[in-house]
């Protein structure tokens, strides 16, 4: 039965603590975790070297709290769907553990304060960027798509790209064509990444009547679009070569590691064309989940590296 206030056998330090967890997993920080991997390394590569002590903890500090309100907001419009979903079942707002007004307010605060960490600490764009970043993930994402169309992740994942365009101006105080590329890798990206793990989740979204095109589609119709995308965003994250941004060092990791996406998304594809049980199909569908995680954090260490070592290959 949902906790909507603290227990009487609870002691104080375990309420305490109880609540405090309770806040943080509003904030999805797992989600925050991904956001911050393709900050830093991409104001590295603005900088060509090391940005200022202040200004990576600004950048970092911001962008963690604007993506944390945007995951709390999300967790207080869907909490309807969320009880009906076995994998968000243990959410706070679920359980009880934090009320409706609760995470409401702790939303709001977090999403001005983050907003004033961009502002004193960064630049004007930047602090405009991160506003844009969480309207996108409420408003576009939570509040119109995510209930009204297959493609919701597609659109919505927008907000999953701001922060590298978010990192790029607060190094540079303007957004060029590396930061625009690489919003573009991380849009293609998502869907690849998202839908396999949809698959897995099928019935959960189907029973909170949420339309993700990979729990409503077949599992070939998501293989093909999972290796288009594939595709799409391995040419993409090479367009920095011959841009004249990018070195050895991006090219043989970026292109490395991107060609075992692709391949393993092309495997996903294969072994979609046979008749597998729904629980194989969800395993293999998972290990692409997994690899497209994996070659994120590839891509994007070596951003950060590639200055370090020699110069771009085309200048």
């Amino acid at each position: 039965m949902p906790r909507s206030s603290r227990q009487p056998e609870e002691s104080t330090g375990e309420f305490i603590k109880r609540k405090a967890g309770a806040y943080v997993a509003l904030t999805k920080p797992r989600v925050i975790e991904l956001l911050l991997v393709t900050t830093l390394p991409t104001m590295i590569f603005a900088e060509r070297g090391f940005p200022a002590v202040w200004l990576m903890v600004a950048t970092l500090v911001g962008g963690a709290m604007a993506a944390g309100a945007s995951g709390a907001f999300n967790c207080y419009f869907d909490r309807d769907m969320d009880k009906l979903m076995k994998r968000t079942k243990g959410r706070p707002l679920v359980t009880g553990d934090v009320t409706p007004r609760e995470a409401l307010v702790f939303s709001w605060v977090l999403a001005i304060a983050s907003l004033a960490v961009f502002w004193f600490g960064t630049n004007p764009l930047t602090t405009a960027l991160g506003l844009l970043a969480i309207l996108f993930y409420v408003v576009l994402y939570t509040l119109i798509l995510k209930r009204r169309t297959t493609q919701n992740i597609v659109w919505g994942g927008i907000a999953g790209c701001m922060p590298v365009v978010i990192a790029w101006a607060a190094v540079t105080n303007t957004v060029e064509w590396p930061a625009i590329i690489l919003f573009i890798v991380i849009f293609l990206w998502t869907p690849p990444h998202y839908w396999p793990l949809s698959m897995k989740y099928a019935d959960d979204y189907n029973a909170a009547s949420v339309p993700m095109f990979g729990a409503i589609a077949n599992a070939r119709r998501v293989s093909v679009q999972v290796v288009l995308y594939a595709w799409a965003t391995l040419v993409c994250s090479m367009l920095l070569v011959p841009m004249g941004y990018a070195g050895i060092v991006y090219t043989a990791l970026a292109g490395g590691s991107g060609l075992w996406f692709v391949y393993e998304s092309h495997v996903l594809y294969r072994e979609a064309q046979r008749d597998h049980s729904p629980a194989e199909m969800n395993r293999k569908a998972m290990k692409v989940f997994h690899i497209s995680i994996t070659y994120l954090s590839i891509v994007f260490l070596a951003l950060a590296i590639d200055p370090f070592v020699g110069s771009p290959l085309f200048q």
